[in-house]
């Protein structure tokens, strides 16, 4: 065994295709006989899946602290992201791989109670956010732990930038695409003779490492959490020295090359890590997202462009060929006419910027410049579609059948894959008829995970108006598979999880109105089990809820629920008894309650009038509807109600034959009569017409009332109530206010003769030929 065993260090961008190209290149080159990569060490055991059947990339792996599964962190890998091209390559090899940055249980317990952008305690940064330092700030304040003090500005150095402006590049990101990811592997030596790519691959990483080492130099020492990997980066080096391998190779981000190739002693490395908090964790692998990958998303080491680094990646013959292709695709499947000569054309323009930029490659802005003049015509509605679909993304990795997953997580993909519902990320949406046994298990499901907080299907307005059918948009996100761990504690089935869930916010609900739209949540859901416990909650707190306007509030969700138990079959036998009770006490208290209203009460129990009217109506039940009508005349026959609400009382009587068209033009004239104050036979006006016109257009007698009420109004108190008037009025259809002005036509009688004209035509004829040709008319 040599003394000194040869340490390859490859520095790389976390998420680059030139860096993953280069990293492979150079692996099958130095033949390693172990590789360290970038990584929490807890995840070394899930290092095997990486090459099993149904493991796509893009996936992140998932650490959360066990029994809290909110507190968690994600490092996601893409298909051209290094250091998945390093663990492919030493499984595919049959050597050793391992993670060699700080604990995830480290991680973890210092970001307890902090939440990052991709969920409830995510890391920010990923996955070595800090491979290339933030191109923004070059003076930034101390991010914490062991820095250069309170109130003091620690010196951060941008490499990228710093490399960038020396080779006269004013954008950091574009240099590095020229030289590292666009530029691929090295051509042939200056020689001519042909090259090892693996060779030229080397080349390139000791040149990336001499950069470096440079410009770490002047920059100050690192502190805090970087300080700590670097530290635990190095240990875990160390120890592989120690087991005896000959040759070690090393992927990690650029900027901490010359930290791993430091002598620093192992005393104080180990000083850095003691005494460091840790938490106990769990770690999977789970489907990620290109979206996610986006710099836009929040996320440290993310890309501008995921899907054009795919694609770089994967088509390294003639990549700008094959994108201006597929965009003439996308452009196609929306009904775009795209030529293959306009491809051609679109082809030799992208070159030809290149060549102008004096760029090895057309990067993305020479291919978007390109596709935006020949293919979209100019139109930035096409060339946003094609950065949506392609430069952006939304590919939806996959995790095989032996990763570790919480039951519930299993359970699901059973689910999902007997109901033919596959997770994917882009939305798709289901048109459910809930009549087919099939639809009615995929809606229950749907309603389940809503109430576990997986919202994985959002519900849409349906076309049709009835209850039989349901329609969902379906997006999956990797965040889900968090709240599928979390939900995990009610149980090890879907079904079990959503009732055990729907028993434990009943008990913790603090409303009838929290507890009544549970209940409708619950039905939906097909959850038996649940909906007694819920409904005895609902019995429990309506029986203390003296205040009738809460119980008007909850009457007409649990009235709605019960039309699940047509389609659905179920059992509601508790709803129903809820409801007669809730029924009958809002009869008996409506009354009392409508006294002494100002204004917007009266409007908001018009509101609950109306709601429990048709709640009733739908439930069909004569001795209800009998009760609620003895509620109303009741009502309309106590001293001074509101005008709103007697006006309104008085219409669903008549609409329910309660009470006789006389006795309705009885109560208006009352109201409306010259005695009445104007502002309340407005508002009986108001509510008596708040369900449509139809009644005026089809009742003579009643519009002949109103109209001569309104004509006999004196100006002052026609100005008062004119407002009134006008939202009553501006709430009918058009073709009723057509109608309605047609019959007060009818009632004015013939028509007066046209006043005299008070114009001199002759002298407005040169003006109306004039405007006339303005307009365009040819005669004048």
């Amino acid at each position: 065994m040599p003394e000194k065993p040869e340490i390859h260090l490859l520095g790389v961008r976390h998420h680059g295709p030139g860096s993953a190209r280069a990293v492979r290149a150079a692996l099958e080159h130095l033949r390693p006989g172990v590789v360290l990569v970038e990584g929490p060490p807890e995840a070394g055991p899930l290092i095997p899946l990486v090459a099993a059947p149904g493991m796509e990339p893009p996936v992140a792996l998932l650490a959360y602290v066990e029994g809290e599964p909110s507190r968690a962190s994600f490092w996601p890998f893409a298909a051209f992201s290094p250091e998945w091209q390093a663990l492919r390559y030493a499984v595919g090899a049959g050597i050793p791989a391992r993670f060699c940055d700080l604990p995830a249980a480290v991680t973890l317990a210092a970001a307890a109670g902090e939440a990052g952008p991709d969920g409830p305690g995510t890391d920010p940064a990923g996955p070595g956010a800090d491979a290339l330092p933030d191109v923004s700030p070059d003076v930034s304040p101390d991010r914490g732990g062991a820095g250069p003090g309170p109130g003091r500005a620690e010196v951060r150095v941008d490499p990228i930038a710093v490399l960038a402006r020396t080779a006269g590049y004013a954008d950091p990101e574009r240099w590095w695409d020229d030289v590292i990811e666009h530029r691929g592997v090295p051509g042939p030596s200056p020689g001519g003779e042909p090259r090892d790519p693996g060779e030229a691959a080397v080349e390139v990483f000791l040149a990336v490492e001499e950069a470096m080492t440079v410009l770490r130099e002047g920059a100050p020492p690192p502190s805090g959490r970087e300080a700590r990997r670097e530290a635990a980066m190095r240990k875990t080096l160390r120890a592989a020295v120690r087991e005896g391998f000959e040759r070690i190779a090393v992927v990690c981000g650029a900027w901490h090359v010359p930290a791993l190739r430091a002598r620093t002693p192992a005393a104080a490395d180990d000083r850095a890590l003691a005494g460091a908090p840790r938490v106990r964790t769990a770690v999977t692998w789970v489907p990620w997202t290109h979206g996610r990958l986006g710099a836009w998303s929040g996320y440290g080491a993310g890309v501008a462009s995921p899907g054009w680094y795919h694609h770089l990646f994967t088509s390294a013959d003639r990549p700008v060929e094959r994108w201006m292709t597929r965009v003439a695709g996308v452009l196609r499947e929306e009904g775009l006419p795209v030529s293959p000569a306009q491809v051609i054309e679109s082809v030799r323009l992208a070159h030809a910027l290149a060549a102008l930029r004096e760029r090895p490659l057309a990067g993305l802005d020479e291919v978007t410049e390109a596709a935006r003049a020949v293919l979209c015509d100019g139109s930035e509605a096409a060339v946003e579609l094609v950065r949506g679909r392609l430069v952006v993304g939304e590919t939806l990795g996959g995790v095989p059948e032996a990763t570790p997953m919480v039951p519930l997580q299993r359970d699901l993909r059973a689910l999902a894959r007997r109901l033919r519902l596959p997770r994917e990320a882009s939305a798709r949406e289901y048109d459910l008829d809930l009549r087919k046994p099939y639809d009615l298990e995929r809606s229950g499901l749907l309603h389940r995970l809503r109430l576990l907080g997986v919202d994985w299907g959002t519900p849409l307005a349906s076309r049709g108006r009835g209850t039989f059918r349901e329609r969902w948009a379906l997006a999956w996100r990797p965040e889900f598979d968090v709240d599928l761990i979390e939900a995990g504690a009610f149980g090890t089935t879907v079904a079990a999880a959503a009732t055990a869930r729907a028993v434990d916010l009943a008990g913790r609900a603090r409303s009838l109105a929290e507890l009544t739209a549970l209940a409708e949540r619950c039905l939906p859901a097909d959850l038996p089990g649940a909906l007694p416990a819920v409904m005895r909650a609902v019995g429990e707190r309506a029986a203390l809820d003296d205040d009738v306007s809460h119980l008007m509030a909850a009457l007409p969700a649990l009235v709605g629920a019960l039309r699940y138990g047509d389609v659905r079959a179920t059992d509601t036998a508790a709803l129903r008894t809820v409801v007669d009770e809730l029924a009958v006490r809002v009869c008996v208290g409506l009354p009392p309650a409508a006294s002494g209203l100002g204004d917007d009460a009266a409007r908001e129990l018009l509101g609950r009038i109306d709601a429990v009217h048709a709640a009733l109506g739908l439930l069909d039940d004569p001795a209800h509807l009998r009760r609620w009508h003895a509620a109303l005349a009741s009502l309309a026959a106590r001293p001074a109600p509101h005008g709103l609400i007697e006006g309104r009382v008085t219409r669903l009587l008549l609409d329910a034959a309660a009470l006789g068209p006389a006795e309705a033009g009885a109560r208006m004239s009352r109201a409306v009569s010259p005695g009445a104050p104007a502002g309340h036979a407005a508002s009986w006006i108001e509510g008596f017409l708040s369900g449509g016109a139809l009644l005026l257009v089809h009742d003579p007698a009643l519009l002949r009332l109103v109209d001569s009420w309104l004509t006999a109004l004196p100006a002052d108190r026609f100005t008062a109530v004119l407002p009134l008037l006008r939202r009553t009025f501006a709430t009918f259809p058009v073709p009723e206010r057509r109608a309605l002005a047609t019959r007060l036509a009818a009632l004015a009688g013939p028509s007066a003769p046209p006043a005299p004209d008070p114009y001199d035509r002759a002298r407005a004829a040169p003006a109306e030929r004039t405007v006339a040709l303005i307009l365009g008319a040819r005669d004048g």
